[in-house]
């Protein structure tokens, strides 16, 4: 079974219960938020049931071994979960994963890879750009420009009962005040009570227990401890010269097929261009490649050469006055 072919649908879950969307709406005060109100239709609308899926067979999983060799430890335990579900009448269940290490090694690009590979969806919650506290949980109603959180609004817009969930650079996520950002976490992922979870702006609880959680950070000290109890956490090394430079072909044959100018370049980059490739972050190699790739084109050449690849940290200058 291909990465790329979808795992089958197994049947349906209610994510929420329509009697009580009706409800909430029927209750709407005359001056109530309006967006509120609009939310409340929209999930009239598309209904309650989500596809739950299963797998029948074992994805392949070997391309993303040879892609992410860093990322082994991880890889196995998924597809142990996975072992574990084909031989059940249990949709897809993984627990939560932190993926602890250095800036750049590919962390929320795996997170991203094994959404693909479940093909249920997918929810990025970046928290290092968090500027309200609301973003996992929503706002009240009551506020100006309130919203729901980005939880809901995964559930409410995916097709899906389990959705893979990245909380990105959770290290970063700072308390306003008296309100702890990670505080909704604490029962999203723990599958009782994330049965019943209440965003903030809808009000109406929904089974956000099928979620598939991953967290990426920098710094383990710095999250609360009740988030790392809940989580397996995996400390994810910079790859050796050997995984690098498979790293190094996996992004630029990802690169290139995703691109119909990809056409013209070969398969497969010259040796040289791969040892330069692989001195570099997993980051920093989709950055100089995507630049390589337009000096070639640049300069009338249909391969990259190693001249192409250049490394931003050592050309960056300062912007501004």
């Amino acid at each position: 079974m291909s990465a790329n072919v979808a795992i089958p649908i197994a049947g349906f879950r209610d994510v929420y219960d329509v009697p009580a969307v009706e409800k909430a709406l029927q209750d709407l005060p005359a001056g109530a938020n309006e967006a509120l109100r609009a939310l409340y239709d929209k999930m009239l609308r598309v209904g309650g049931q989500r596809f739950t899926v299963k797998p029948s067979a074992m994805p392949a999983m070997d391309e993303l071994f040879d892609a992410l060799p860093n990322f082994g430890a991880v890889l196995e335990d998924i597809r142990k979960q996975l072992a574990l579900c084909m031989d059940s009448e249990d949709a897809i269940e993984l627990p939560p994963m932190l993926l602890l290490g250095e800036p750049g090694i590919g962390k929320t690009h795996f997170a991203r890879r094994i959404a693909h590979l479940l093909g249920t969806g997918y929810g990025f919650v970046p928290m290092s750009s968090l500027t309200a506290g609301w973003i996992l949980s929503g706002a009240s109603s009551q506020w100006k420009n309130a919203k729901p959180g980005k939880v809901f609004e995964t559930f409410l817009n995916g097709d899906y009962a389990h959705p893979v969930m990245v909380v990105d650079e959770i290290d970063k996520a700072s308390a306003e005040g008296q309100y702890d950002p990670l505080g909704a976490l604490y029962g999203l992922l723990e599958v009782d009570t994330a049965m019943r979870f209440v965003d903030e702006f809808a009000e109406v609880p929904i089974d956000a227990s099928g979620a598939v959680w991953f967290a990426t950070a920098n710094d383990a000290a710095r999250i609360p401890d009740p988030i790392l109890n809940r989580m397996h956490v995996y400390e994810i090394e910079a790859p050796d010269a050997e995984g690098a430079a498979r790293i190094a072909v996996a992004i630029y044959r990802e690169i290139r097929s995703a691109h119909d100018w990809g056409k013209g370049f070969p398969e497969v980059p010259g040796a040289v261009v791969v040892e330069k490739l692989a001195a570099l972050s997993p980051r920093e190699m989709r950055r100089a490649l995507l630049a390589a790739f337009g000096n070639a084109k640049l300069a009338g050449r249909g391969e990259l050469r190693p001249e192409d690849v250049q490394d931003g940290r050592a050309n960056r200058k300062r912007i501004g006055f």
